[in-house]
Protein backbone atom coordinates (compact mmCIF):
# COMPACT_ATOMS: atom_id res chain seq x y z
CA UNK A 1 0.00 0.00 0.00
CA UNK A 2 3.01 2.29 -0.10
CA UNK A 3 6.25 2.48 -2.10
CA UNK A 4 9.31 0.58 -0.92
CA UNK A 5 11.60 3.45 -1.94
CA UNK A 6 11.30 7.05 -3.08
CA UNK A 7 13.65 8.61 -5.65
CA UNK A 8 16.66 10.44 -4.28
CA UNK A 9 16.93 14.11 -5.13
CA UNK A 10 15.12 17.44 -4.88
CA UNK A 11 11.36 17.04 -4.54
CA UNK A 12 10.71 20.77 -5.20
CA UNK A 13 6.97 20.72 -4.55
CA UNK A 14 5.00 23.55 -6.21
CA UNK A 15 4.62 26.67 -4.01
CA UNK A 16 0.98 27.44 -4.89
CA UNK A 17 -0.71 24.05 -4.57
CA UNK A 18 -3.91 22.99 -6.30
CA UNK A 19 -6.81 21.16 -4.66
CA UNK A 20 -9.89 19.31 -5.89
CA UNK A 21 -13.23 21.06 -5.58
CA UNK A 22 -15.10 18.02 -4.23
CA UNK A 23 -13.21 18.49 -0.94
CA UNK A 24 -15.66 21.32 -0.21
CA UNK A 25 -18.24 18.60 0.45
CA UNK A 26 -16.03 16.36 2.61
CA UNK A 27 -13.46 13.64 2.18
CA UNK A 28 -13.50 9.86 2.08
CA UNK A 29 -12.93 7.81 5.24
CA UNK A 30 -9.89 5.63 5.82
CA UNK A 31 -9.68 2.39 3.79
CA UNK A 32 -11.83 3.81 0.98
CA UNK A 33 -11.02 5.71 -2.21
CA UNK A 34 -12.99 8.41 -4.04
CA UNK A 35 -14.45 7.36 -7.39
CA UNK A 36 -16.04 9.95 -9.66
CA UNK A 37 -19.70 9.19 -10.23
CA UNK A 38 -20.40 8.16 -13.83
CA UNK A 39 -23.85 9.32 -14.90
CA UNK A 40 -26.08 8.02 -17.67
CA UNK A 41 -25.51 11.13 -19.76
CA UNK A 42 -21.74 10.58 -19.53
CA UNK A 43 -22.02 7.14 -21.09
CA UNK A 44 -24.52 8.28 -23.72
CA UNK A 45 -22.00 10.78 -25.08
CA UNK A 46 -19.69 7.86 -25.99
CA UNK A 47 -19.90 6.02 -29.30
CA UNK A 48 -20.77 2.87 -27.34
CA UNK A 49 -20.89 1.74 -23.72
CA UNK A 50 -17.83 -0.45 -24.26
CA UNK A 51 -15.76 2.52 -25.43
CA UNK A 52 -16.76 5.01 -22.75
CA UNK A 53 -13.60 6.44 -21.17
CA UNK A 54 -11.32 4.87 -23.76
CA UNK A 55 -9.58 6.02 -26.90
CA UNK A 56 -11.86 4.68 -29.63
CA UNK A 57 -10.73 2.46 -32.55
CA UNK A 58 -11.35 5.16 -35.14
CA UNK A 59 -9.03 7.47 -33.21
CA UNK A 60 -6.24 4.96 -32.54
CA UNK A 61 -4.04 6.45 -35.25
CA UNK A 62 -4.48 9.88 -33.71
CA UNK A 63 -3.41 9.42 -30.15
CA UNK A 64 0.34 9.11 -30.23
CA UNK A 65 3.10 11.33 -31.47
CA UNK A 66 4.45 8.59 -33.74
CA UNK A 67 1.24 8.75 -35.74
CA UNK A 68 0.16 12.37 -35.38
CA UNK A 69 1.33 13.82 -38.69
CA UNK A 70 -2.00 13.44 -40.47
CA UNK A 71 -4.27 12.84 -37.49
CA UNK A 72 -5.43 16.37 -36.73
CA UNK A 73 -4.00 16.13 -33.23
CA UNK A 74 -1.53 18.91 -32.52
CA UNK A 75 1.33 18.93 -30.06
CA UNK A 76 3.81 21.23 -28.38
CA UNK A 77 6.05 18.72 -26.66
CA UNK A 78 9.59 18.23 -25.37
CA UNK A 79 11.05 14.73 -25.58
CA UNK A 80 13.98 13.09 -23.84
CA UNK A 81 16.60 11.26 -25.89
CA UNK A 82 16.21 7.49 -26.20
CA UNK A 83 17.61 5.56 -23.26
CA UNK A 84 16.52 3.75 -20.11
CA UNK A 85 14.33 5.76 -17.75
CA UNK A 86 12.59 4.86 -14.50
CA UNK A 87 10.37 7.85 -13.93
CA UNK A 88 9.97 11.61 -14.08
CA UNK A 89 9.00 14.58 -11.93
CA UNK A 90 7.59 17.91 -13.14
CA UNK A 91 5.69 20.95 -11.87
CA UNK A 92 3.12 22.48 -14.23
CA UNK A 93 0.78 25.40 -13.92
CA UNK A 94 -2.96 24.87 -14.33
CA UNK A 95 -5.21 26.66 -16.82
CA UNK A 96 -8.74 26.39 -18.17
CA UNK A 97 -8.30 26.47 -21.96
CA UNK A 98 -11.30 27.10 -24.19
CA UNK A 99 -12.41 24.24 -26.46
CA UNK A 100 -14.13 25.03 -29.74
CA UNK A 101 -16.34 21.94 -29.66
CA UNK A 102 -17.59 19.65 -26.90
CA UNK A 103 -15.74 16.84 -28.68
CA UNK A 104 -12.38 18.65 -28.65
CA UNK A 105 -9.93 18.24 -25.82
CA UNK A 106 -6.93 20.18 -24.55
CA UNK A 107 -4.44 18.71 -22.12
CA UNK A 108 -1.06 18.99 -20.49
CA UNK A 109 0.61 15.74 -19.50
CA UNK A 110 3.65 13.53 -19.22
CA UNK A 111 4.14 10.38 -21.28
CA UNK A 112 6.34 7.50 -20.06
CA UNK A 113 6.87 5.35 -23.12
CA UNK A 114 8.34 2.03 -24.28
CA UNK A 115 7.64 -0.19 -27.27
CA UNK A 116 6.39 0.92 -30.65
CA UNK A 117 3.11 2.19 -32.03
CA UNK A 118 3.85 0.63 -35.41
CA UNK A 119 4.31 -2.81 -33.83
CA UNK A 120 1.14 -2.49 -31.74
CA UNK A 121 3.16 -3.01 -28.55
CA UNK A 122 3.39 0.59 -27.40
CA UNK A 123 3.37 0.84 -23.58
CA UNK A 124 2.51 4.18 -21.99
CA UNK A 125 1.87 5.67 -18.57
CA UNK A 126 0.21 9.07 -18.85
CA UNK A 127 -1.00 11.64 -16.35
CA UNK A 128 -1.74 15.35 -16.24
CA UNK A 129 -4.76 17.63 -16.50
CA UNK A 130 -7.27 17.93 -19.33
CA UNK A 131 -10.36 19.83 -20.43
CA UNK A 132 -12.58 17.32 -22.23
CA UNK A 133 -16.34 18.12 -22.32
CA UNK A 134 -17.12 14.93 -24.25
CA UNK A 135 -15.77 12.76 -21.43
CA UNK A 136 -16.71 14.79 -18.35
CA UNK A 137 -19.70 16.88 -19.43
CA UNK A 138 -18.15 20.24 -18.54
CA UNK A 139 -15.18 22.50 -19.31
CA UNK A 140 -13.37 22.17 -15.98
CA UNK A 141 -9.69 21.15 -15.95
CA UNK A 142 -9.52 17.66 -14.44
CA UNK A 143 -6.84 15.32 -13.18
CA UNK A 144 -6.47 12.27 -15.41
CA UNK A 145 -4.43 9.13 -15.90
CA UNK A 146 -4.19 6.72 -18.84
CA UNK A 147 -2.24 3.58 -19.67
CA UNK A 148 -1.91 1.04 -22.46
CA UNK A 149 0.33 -1.88 -23.40
CA UNK A 150 -0.88 -2.48 -26.96
CA UNK A 151 -0.88 0.97 -28.59
CA UNK A 152 -4.38 1.79 -27.29
CA UNK A 153 -6.01 -1.08 -29.18
CA UNK A 154 -7.68 -3.12 -26.42
CA UNK A 155 -6.00 -2.22 -23.13
CA UNK A 156 -6.12 0.82 -20.91
CA UNK A 157 -8.59 3.59 -20.15
CA UNK A 158 -8.96 6.99 -18.59
CA UNK A 159 -8.84 7.17 -14.81
CA UNK A 160 -10.46 4.20 -13.02
CA UNK A 161 -12.68 3.14 -15.93
CA UNK A 162 -11.01 -0.27 -16.13
CA UNK A 163 -8.71 -2.46 -14.08
CA UNK A 164 -5.05 -1.46 -14.08
CA UNK A 165 -4.21 1.46 -11.82
CA UNK A 166 -4.40 0.59 -8.11
CA UNK A 167 -5.40 3.63 -6.08
CA UNK A 168 -4.31 3.75 -2.44
CA UNK A 169 -5.19 7.34 -1.55
CA UNK A 170 -8.55 8.42 -0.12
CA UNK A 171 -8.18 12.15 -0.82
CA UNK A 172 -7.55 12.41 -4.57
CA UNK A 173 -10.20 11.60 -7.18
CA UNK A 174 -9.19 10.57 -10.69
CA UNK A 175 -11.20 12.72 -13.07
CA UNK A 176 -11.87 15.25 -10.32
CA UNK A 177 -11.88 19.00 -11.02
CA UNK A 178 -8.69 20.85 -10.12
CA UNK A 179 -8.70 24.37 -8.68
CA UNK A 180 -7.77 27.17 -8.54
CA UNK A 181 -6.59 27.89 -12.06
CA UNK A 182 -3.85 30.31 -13.06
CA UNK A 183 -4.86 33.74 -14.31
CA UNK A 184 -3.29 35.68 -17.18
CA UNK A 185 -0.92 38.21 -15.66
CA UNK A 186 -1.87 37.05 -12.16
CA UNK A 187 -1.22 34.24 -9.68
CA UNK A 188 0.15 31.01 -11.11
CA UNK A 189 -1.13 27.81 -9.51
CA UNK A 190 0.94 24.67 -9.93
CA UNK A 191 0.72 20.96 -9.41
CA UNK A 192 3.70 18.60 -9.08
CA UNK A 193 3.63 15.10 -10.59
CA UNK A 194 6.08 12.33 -9.79
CA UNK A 195 5.90 8.89 -11.42
CA UNK A 196 8.65 6.38 -10.71
CA UNK A 197 9.37 2.67 -10.80
CA UNK A 198 9.74 1.11 -7.35
CA UNK A 199 13.11 -0.70 -7.37
CA UNK A 200 11.75 -3.43 -5.09
CA UNK A 201 8.23 -4.23 -6.35
CA UNK A 202 8.87 -2.83 -9.91
CA UNK A 203 5.43 -1.18 -9.83
CA UNK A 204 5.10 2.35 -11.23
CA UNK A 205 4.01 4.67 -8.42
CA UNK A 206 2.35 8.06 -8.84
CA UNK A 207 2.67 10.98 -6.45
CA UNK A 208 0.69 14.21 -6.69
CA UNK A 209 1.87 17.25 -4.78
CA UNK A 210 4.05 15.07 -2.57
CA UNK A 211 1.21 12.65 -1.76
CA UNK A 212 1.24 8.99 -2.85
CA UNK A 213 -1.82 8.26 -5.01
CA UNK A 214 -1.38 4.67 -6.18
CA UNK A 215 0.46 2.57 -8.73
CA UNK A 216 0.35 0.80 -12.06
CA UNK A 217 1.38 -2.83 -11.42
CA UNK A 218 4.39 -3.88 -13.44
CA UNK A 219 2.45 -6.99 -14.47
CA UNK A 220 0.02 -5.05 -16.70
CA UNK A 221 2.86 -4.02 -19.01
CA UNK A 222 5.28 -5.70 -21.39
CA UNK A 223 8.11 -3.26 -22.17
CA UNK A 224 7.42 -1.02 -19.16
CA UNK A 225 7.85 -4.04 -16.91
CA UNK A 226 11.54 -3.20 -17.40
CA UNK A 227 12.05 0.51 -18.11
CA UNK A 228 10.91 3.36 -20.33
CA UNK A 229 12.68 4.13 -23.61
CA UNK A 230 11.88 7.85 -23.51
CA UNK A 231 9.72 10.40 -21.70
CA UNK A 232 7.77 13.32 -23.11
CA UNK A 233 6.14 16.39 -21.58
CA UNK A 234 3.84 19.02 -23.02
CA UNK A 235 0.48 19.90 -24.48
CA UNK A 236 -1.91 18.24 -26.91
CA UNK A 237 -5.07 19.46 -28.63
CA UNK A 238 -7.48 17.08 -30.36
CA UNK A 239 -10.04 18.66 -32.69
CA UNK A 240 -13.22 16.75 -33.49
CA UNK A 241 -13.44 18.07 -37.05
CA UNK A 242 -11.00 18.32 -39.94
CA UNK A 243 -9.24 21.64 -40.28
CA UNK A 244 -7.56 23.93 -37.81
CA UNK A 245 -9.37 24.37 -34.51
CA UNK A 246 -9.45 27.42 -32.26
CA UNK A 247 -9.21 25.18 -29.17
CA UNK A 248 -6.58 26.67 -26.89
CA UNK A 249 -3.55 24.82 -25.54
CA UNK A 250 -2.45 25.73 -22.03
CA UNK A 251 -3.15 29.40 -21.36
CA UNK A 252 -4.04 29.98 -25.00
CA UNK A 253 -0.95 32.19 -25.41
CA UNK A 254 2.38 31.52 -27.09
CA UNK A 255 5.47 30.61 -25.05
CA UNK A 256 7.22 33.83 -26.05
CA UNK A 257 4.95 35.74 -23.61
CA UNK A 258 6.74 34.06 -20.71
CA UNK A 259 5.91 33.62 -17.05
CA UNK A 260 2.46 34.68 -15.88
CA UNK A 261 1.02 34.59 -19.37
CA UNK A 262 2.20 31.37 -21.06
CA UNK A 263 1.76 27.88 -19.70
CA UNK A 264 4.89 26.15 -18.43
CA UNK A 265 6.37 22.93 -17.08
CA UNK A 266 9.36 23.49 -14.83
CA UNK A 267 11.94 21.48 -12.92
CA UNK A 268 11.73 18.66 -15.46
CA UNK A 269 13.60 15.69 -14.01
CA UNK A 270 14.05 12.03 -14.86
CA UNK A 271 14.74 9.01 -12.64
CA UNK A 272 17.72 6.81 -13.52
CA UNK A 273 18.52 3.17 -12.75
CA UNK A 274 19.92 4.13 -9.32
CA UNK A 275 16.53 5.68 -8.40
CA UNK A 276 17.97 9.18 -8.50
CA UNK A 277 16.28 12.31 -9.85
CA UNK A 278 18.32 14.58 -12.10
CA UNK A 279 17.54 17.44 -14.48
CA UNK A 280 16.46 16.33 -17.92
CA UNK A 281 18.84 17.27 -20.73
CA UNK A 282 19.24 16.81 -24.46
CA UNK A 283 15.57 17.52 -25.08
CA UNK A 284 14.16 17.62 -28.60
CA UNK A 285 11.03 19.57 -29.53
CA UNK A 286 7.93 18.36 -31.33
CA UNK A 287 5.83 21.27 -32.59
CA UNK A 288 4.61 20.58 -36.14
CA UNK A 289 2.33 23.67 -36.24
CA UNK A 290 4.35 26.42 -34.47
CA UNK A 291 2.07 29.20 -35.71
CA UNK A 292 -0.82 27.51 -33.89
CA UNK A 293 0.92 26.02 -30.85
CA UNK A 294 4.59 26.33 -29.99
CA UNK A 295 7.14 25.22 -27.39
CA UNK A 296 10.43 26.60 -26.06
CA UNK A 297 12.82 25.06 -23.53
CA UNK A 298 15.56 26.42 -21.31
CA UNK A 299 17.60 25.79 -18.18
CA UNK A 300 17.96 27.80 -14.99
CA UNK A 301 20.19 27.62 -11.94
CA UNK A 302 17.17 28.46 -9.75
CA UNK A 303 14.42 26.04 -8.78
CA UNK A 304 13.15 26.07 -12.37
CA UNK A 305 15.91 23.69 -13.50
CA UNK A 306 15.08 22.40 -16.98
CA UNK A 307 11.83 24.05 -18.08
CA UNK A 308 9.55 24.63 -21.04
CA UNK A 309 6.95 27.17 -22.04
CA UNK A 310 4.34 25.90 -24.49
CA UNK A 311 0.85 26.50 -25.88
CA UNK A 312 -1.05 28.79 -28.21
CA UNK A 313 -4.45 29.97 -29.36
CA UNK A 314 -4.98 27.57 -32.25
CA UNK A 315 -6.55 29.17 -35.29
CA UNK A 316 -5.36 32.75 -35.87
CA UNK A 317 -4.25 34.99 -38.75
CA UNK A 318 -0.98 33.06 -39.06
CA UNK A 319 -2.64 29.70 -38.50
CA UNK A 320 -5.77 29.65 -40.66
Amino acid sequence: MQPSYYPYGDSNIAPHPITQTWHQNGKCPENTIPIRRIKEEDVLRASSVNWYGKKTPEDLHKFHLEASANSGHQYAVASSPSGSFYGTQISMNLWKPMTESTNDFSLTQLWIVAGSYSNNDLNTIETGWQVYPYLYGDTNPRLFIYWTRDAYRTTGCYNLGCSGFVQTNNQIAMGGTLAPQSTYGGTQYEITFLVWKDPNTHNWWMQLGGTDVGYWPSSIFTHLANSASYIQWGGEVAPSENGQTSTQMGSGHFPSEGFGKASYIRNIQTVDSSNTLSSANGLSLINPTPNCYNVQTGTSSSNWGTYMFYGGPGRNSNCP
